[in-house]
Order: structure tokens, then C-alpha cells, then sequence
């Protein structure tokens, strides 16, 4: 044999032996939830490769906060008709800021009664997770039902909002506002493409996704430092018996080569401590990010 063919058959063994199919992330992704005491669904895609892979992607999860990236979508779709402007004031009434809740809005203006431009109300919701925030935000839209019909009308059927973030204190109401990782992944794609706003407003809503200051230690745990990550966190706190209704983490993660993967990852019922749950999001992105970064 010629020196020539020793090396064609070593590069195609070398490359058929490094690369990684769906199936083996598959297996590497059901090994690290097999043994969770939490019930997992995850949705892969890459936007422009078309790979995609589900996890019991139909499961009915609890949203949580992810319902932020809805609501804001819905609110920048009224700036697009010219009827919101992101320097338009909102005045927020004391009463408007509940104390038995996270909202870093609160923290820096307690005494309320004041206004804000809805670029820093958008700011606190949607980087910071901010629930007085959120609340303001679905009142300002219509409420619920508005955000409901403007879902569906992007093609998302597996979809639903009844109840803001103040309603959610009562435990029963955290599993009313539902959808499905693939739902969450197909609604990312079509943000991200342009679809659902026009181009200033999807590059305003991404940004402040990427400047998320929550779940440092969920997917963005999984990333190499300097990975450009949008998303946008959930979580519910415990109930009396250590049981957390949910934990989720959805977003899009800009690749080295400049290509892009939406991950959408939603843990219902879980019983594993908070660090641990935190590890099973932080460990599927990190098995995700090695199969798009080594195919």
C-alpha cells in the first residue's frame, strides 16, 4: 500500500472515531437524567445545520419565568405597530411593588412612585428576572389573554398563560402556565430568524437576553466563559415536602464557527437539592455544546 492510502485511511478513521452522531449525545444526555429524581424534557436544534433531537419534547412543563421571553415578545410586537416606544414612560405605583418577591426593581427604588422608561422596565424582566416587572408588563399589554393570542398566532399551539407572577405564589397555580421544549425551541427559532418581530426590536430582545444575570450556574455552567448566550431562566421554590414544581432554562448559544443551537431544557417535579438540579442543565448543555463543537 502507498504511503498516500495509509493516510486517507487513518484520517477517515481518525474523523469517523471523533465525531459524534445524535444517537451517542442521545445516550450521553439519557445517562445524565436516568437517575435525577426530577421528570426531564429537553429540545435540541441547530438553526442553520437543521440537526435536531428531543428528549420527551412533548412534556407539559410548568414555565415559570421562562414566560418572560413571551411576554416581552408580545410587548416589543406593540412597538413594532407604533402603539408602545421603549422611551415611553410607565409610572410604577408603590403598591406595584410587592415585597414577598424578587424584583431588583424594588431593591433600588422601595419607595415606588416614580417613572421608568419601558426600555429599563423590559431591562429588569427580562435580564434580571424581575417579577413586579413581569406583572407591569402583562398589564400593559391587556393581560394574559393578550399574550395568549399573540403566541398562537406565531404557530405555537402547545402554549398557555392564565396567570401572572403574584398569582403564582399560590402552588397550584405554578403548573397553569405550561408549554413543551419543542414548542419553547420552534418559538426561539422563529424569534431568531426574524420572524416574530421586525429587525431592531429582535436584536434589542436578544441583547438583553444575553445580559441575563440569573441561573449563572445552569446553562450558562455548561459554556465556555466568552459564549454568547441568550436565554432566559424558571424556577419555582419548594413546598412543604422538598418538592420543586420546576426548574427550566431555554436559549440560544452562538457556536466558535459562528452557527448557532437552540437548547431548551425543562425540569418538572424534581426532588434533587437546588445545586444538584442546577448540574443536570448545566451538564446537558456542556454534553450538547461538545456535540456541536466536535461534528
Amino acid at each position: 500500500m502507498t504511503k498516500l492510502f495509509y493516510i486517507i485511511i487513518f484520517s477517515v478513521f481518525s474523523f469517523t472515531s471523533f465525531a459524534q452522531t445524535t444517537s451517542q449525545l442521545r445516550e450521553q444526555l439519557n445517562e445524565i437524567i436516568a437517575s435525577k429524581n426530577a421528570t426531564v424534557g429537553i429540545s435540541i436544534k441547530s438553526i442553520e445545520d437543521k440537526d435536531t433531537l428531543s428528549i420527551n419534547g412533548k412534556l407539559k412543563a410548568p414555565l415559570m419565568s421562562v414566560f418572560k421571553f413571551h411576554i416581552a415578545l408580545a410587548v416589543l410586537n406593540k412597538i413594532d405597530e407604533g402603539r408602545l416606544s421603549l422611551t415611553q414612560e410607565i409610572f410604577i405605583k408603590k403598591k406595584d411593588l410587592h415585597e414577598d418577591t424578587w424584583s431588583l426593581m424594588r431593591e433600588e427604588y422601595p419607595n415606588g412612585n416614580m417613572n421608568l422608561t419601558l426600555d429599563k422596565l423590559l431591562r429588569y424582566t427580562v435580564s434580571h428576572s424581575d417579577n413586579n416587572g413581569c406583572d407591569i408588563l402583562i398589564n400593559l399589554v391587556g393581560g394574559p389573554k393578550e399574550i395568549q393570542k399573540f403566541i398562537n398566532k406565531q404557530g405555537i399551539k402547545d402554549f398557555v398563560i392564565k396567570v401572572n407572577e403574584e398569582q403564582m405564589k399560590t402552588w397550584k397555580n405554578l403548573y397553569i402556565n405550561t408549554t413543551t421544549p419543542l414548542a419553547t425551541t420552534e418559538l426561539l427559532e422563529k424569534f431568531f430568524k426574524g420572524e416574530i418581530l421586525k429587525e431592531n426590536t429582535t436584536k434589542y430582545l436578544y441583547q438583553i437576553m444575553v445580559e441575563t444575570s440569573r441561573g449563572v450556574t445552569w446553562m450558562k455552567a455548561g459554556l465556555p466563559e466568552t459564549t454568547e448566550l441568550a436565554h432566559r431562566t424558571g424556577m419555582s421554590g419548594t413546598n412543604d415536602n422538598n418538592l420543586r414544581a420546576a426548574m427550566n432554562d431555554v436559549g440560544i448559544v452562538k457556536l466558535p464557527n459562528g452557527k448557532h443551537f437552540i437548547l431548551s431544557v425543562y425540569l418538572k417535579d424534581i426532588t434533587e437539592k437546588q445545586e444538584d438540579t442546577e448540574k443536570i442543565i448545566a451538564d446537558i448543555t456542556k454534553a450538547t455544546w461538545d456535540y456541536f463543537t466536535k461534528k
